[in-house]
């Protein structure tokens, strides 16, 4: 993959994680909002799930992304090691 084409996947991908990361922005406001409004503990836990599933695929493209790219650029300037150990700390925190 050359770097204009790299370039573009990451900026589309910028752009997905944006857009994605602000709805679940407004669907949290949304589940604090049924919760101030006194909604059935069940509705706001299926609303509460509903959000940490649109945060793991936030997640896995992040993850696809940093492998497809970083990784890739990292493999190719000697300092895959270093790279691949970072991302398995910050694996330990999340997972």
């Amino acid at each position: 993959m050359s770097v204009a084409t790299r370039k573009h996947t990451h900026e589309r991908i910028f752009e997905d994680v944006s857009n994605r990361l602000a709805r679940v922005e407004g669907h949290v406001r949304g589940v604090n909002r049924m919760w101030r409004e006194g909604k059935g503990c069940p509705e706001v836990l299926l609303q509460i799930s509903a959000v940490q599933a649109a945060l793991k695929q936030v997640s896995r493209m992040i993850l696809e992304e940093h492998m497809e790219s970083c990784l890739l650029e990292a493999a190719q300037r000697g300092g895959y090691r270093q790279a691949l150990e970072e991302l398995k700390e910050a694996l330990k925190q999340t997972i």
